[in-house]
Order: structure tokens, then sequence, then C-alpha cells
């Protein structure tokens, strides 16, 4: 087999996993939970699941990736091979594998609408609708079954020419470009927030603290709900890209600067478009697709230089999808390779037929595609992946593999915290999600 591919740099690595976690949960979801759930008092249990969920189970996948060399199949067939059931952690490594592919299917329908409505904000197509309910009906048309096909495709096949170069010529490339211009693009968009009348309204309420929200259950919840799952834990892509991270590299800080960095992209939405919605007297009170494609090109047309604010946001948010959408097609490329032994070009085409083949066919049911995967697949590969290394693989390899790159022994604290703590909380995030029709 050919030598595996790595990254050709440490802020290859760290701006890749950025990239991964930084997509349309930070952008559609995070701005409407600061605005239902008490702004500040949303914001500090938000911060706290970050601080356990970076300190814990990013650095555990990073950590089990780079010990195995390997996507979550050979992961897991490694861990169990250590008690004679290699086979049986090889079965169990498909579901991670097969709920990347899954999502990665699901978000090509996205990101086919994310591209199609950048390239409009240029020719002037998605700023056209007169009103709120014909940018309803522009958006339903684009979102029904085989309603998008030509531009899901175009979207699909950049990102599999992106991904058929590699890791190092392809996704680190891409992804030193990509994160940087969107974090840019989005500070260039709350300074020109920041001037228009009305927009101190939506500040004062993202960094107020409601007592009664901050007591409230529900709060904490759909906290956890959003941490969880904006820094992309589900036993897949961030145990990719640890699998491509020399032994050199010091994982517990790589793991810092991404959740750092998730945090500063979601905060930096909530700044643009809670001020923004703010400056017309609206409450953002609507998340998920409706936000990004019916009522934001509503309030960017009605604002000074709305046009130019469009083309601003949505070439961020283009980027932004683009780099979470190769993280998730990586895992199920890797495993190709890795199973079927065929090459890095091959690998990629085989999955981007399937991808391509399945997206143009579910484009009427994304929604309800994404919330399966989204309450069961991901919380429930992010569990496994979890008791594979902490549980079966044991604290001397765990702090082993951990420690590897550091000039001191990460904290004792480390092993206990993800055993007992962290691998409890994948599952209470699939009950709860279960529960409650999901909070992610």
């Amino acid at each position: 087999m050919k030598k595996r591919d790595f990254f050709n740099s440490r802020w290859g690595f760290i701006l890749s996993c950025i990239g991964s976690a930084v997509g349309m949960g930070n952008i559609w979801m995070f701005p409407t939970r600061v605005s239902l759930y008490g702004g500040g008092s949303f914001i500090i249990p938000y911060l706290v699941f970050v601080v356990l969920i970076a300190s814990t189970g990013i650095i555990g996948e990073m950590s089990f990736g780079r010990a195995t060399r390997s996507g979550p199949v050979n992961a897991f067939g490694t861990a169990c091979e250590m008690k004679g059931k290699r086979k049986l952690g090889e079965a169990i490594g498909l579901i991670p594998v097969l709920g990347s592919l899954a999502m990665a299917i699901g978000y090509t329908v996205v990101f086919g609408w994310i591209l199609k409505y950048a390239v409009g904000t240029f020719t002037g197509a998605t700023l056209a609708p007169d009103d709120v309910d014909g940018f309803a009906a522009t958006f339903g048309s684009m979102a029904s079954a085989f309603g998008n096909n030509g531009w899901l495709l175009g979207a699909l096949a950049l990102a599999v020419l992106i991904l058929m170069f590699g890791v190092g010529k392809g996704i680190e490339k891409a992804n030193k470009v990509m994160m940087p211009v969107f974090f840019l693009l989005f500070v260039i968009l709350g300074i020109y927030v920041f001037f228009q009348p009305g927009a101190a309204d939506g500040y004062r309420y993202i960094f107020r603290v409601d007592p009664k929200a901050l007591a409230d259950p529900v709060t904490w919840v759909y906290a956890l709900g959003q941490a969880f799952f904006s820094l992309s834990i589900a036993g897949n892509g961030t145990l990719i890209y640890g699998s491509y991270l020399s032994d050199s590299e010091n994982i517990p800080a790589s793991a810092a600067r991404v959740a750092v960095f998730d945090t500063l992209a979601a905060m930096l939405a909530a700044l643009v478009i809670i001020p923004a919605m703010a400056t017309t007297g609206t409450q953002l009170n609507q998340g998920g697709p409706g936000l990004m494609f019916i009522f934001l090109p509503n309030l960017f047309k009605s604002m000074p230089g709305g046009s130019i604010i469009a083309i601003v946001f949505f070439v961020a948010v283009l980027f932004a999808g683009m780099t979470s959408l190769i993280n998730l097609y990586e895992a199920p490329i890797a495993t190709v390779q890795e199973k079927f032994g065929l090459g890095r070009v091959q690998a990629c085409a085989v999955t981007g037929v399937i991808g391509a083949v399945v997206a143009v066919c579910i484009q009427g049911i994304v929604s309800g595609w994404m919330d399966v995967l989204s309450i069961y697949i991901c919380p429930l590969g992010a569990g496994l992946a979890a008791i594979m290394f902490f549980w079966v693989c044991g604290k001397k390899y765990v702090e082993t593999e951990v420690n590897k790159g550091r000039e001191k022994p990460f904290s004792s604290i480390f092993y206990p915290l993800c055993k007992y703590v962290f691998c409890p909380i994948c599952f209470l995030v699939l009950i709860l999600g279960i529960v409650m029709g999901g909070i992610g």
C-alpha cells in the first residue's frame, strides 16, 4: 500500500481541524440559541461544555487516530485486537464511517444551496425576491425533490477535486486559504454591523445574563448539544485527521486551539447576525436553513450596501461549508483506501459517485435525513470511539499516546475524566437527543 499521507505543518493540521468544526452549526444555530436562551445565560454553559469536550473528546479522537494511523474501522479493530476481537472492532468501526458518509451526503445537498446563493450574490439572483414570502418561495423551490441538481453536483465536484490532491496538497492547502479568509470576512461583517443604528440592542442582549435562564436545565441541555456537535465529535473526522499527524505534535495544545477558534467563529456569527436583526427591531427566533436562505437575504436587501454584505456573507459561508464537507468525506475515502487497496484518486471517485447519486435523491427529505444522523449516529459514533480508546485500550496505552510530542505529561485527571465523565456524556447526548427530538 502507498505510504500514508501526512499534514505538512502544525498550523495546517490545526486549520484543517478548525475547518472541520466550523460549519452551519456555528452560523445558523449558535446565534439562534444565544437569542432564544438568554444571551450570556446560554454562552456561559456553552463555554463550560466546550472546555470539557475539548480537553477530553477532541484530544481522545486525535490521539486514537494518530496511535493507529488509520480511520475508524482499523482503529476500532486495533483496539479490539488487544482482546482478541479484531473483526468485532472493525464491524463496530463501520458505524462512524457510514455515519460520516451519510452526513457528508446530506451536507452535500446543503452545500449545493450555499454554492447557488454565493454565486447568486454576484449575479443578483440571491437578492432578487421582493419580500420575505418571495425569499421563502425561492428557497422552497430549490430545497424540493430534485430541485438543485446542477449546483449540488458542482459543489460535490469541487470537494472531491480538493480531496483527490490528498492531505498535504489538498485538504491542508485548502484550509490554509479558506479558514483565514472566513474569519477575515466575518470580522469585516462585524465591523459593518457595529456601525448600523440599533445594533447596540443586539450586543446588550448577547452579553446579558438572566439568572432564571441560567438556572433552567433546558439552557444547559441545548448548550451541551451545541458544544458537542460544533466541535465535530463523532468518532470519524477528528479521528481520521489525527491519523495524519506526526508523533512530534502536542495534541492537547492543538485541541485547545481548535476549540478556541471554533468558539470564536460561533461568537463572530452571533455578533454579526443578532445585532443585524436588531437594527430592524426583529428578534432572532428562526434557526436552521430558514435563517440563512430566507430571513438573512431579506434582511441584507433592506440594509445599506446590502448586495456587498450578501457577497461577503455567502462567500464566507461557502468556505466554512467546503472545509466541513471535505472533512466528512475524508473518513469514508480513507476507509475505501484501507480496505480495498485503491489509490487516492480512485477512492475519491468511488465515494464521490455514491455521494452524488444519493444526494440527488434525498434533496426533498434532507432535513429529516440530517436529524436522524445528528440525533442517533453522531453521538453513538463518538461514544463508541471513546469506549474503544478509554475503556478497551486502557490507561497505559492512552496516556502514552496522549503524551507523545509533549515536554511534560498531560494532566493526571485526564484519563479518569474521559473514562467516567466524557464517555457517559456521549450517551447522555444520544438519550437527550432522542427524548427532545434533537439537541444539536
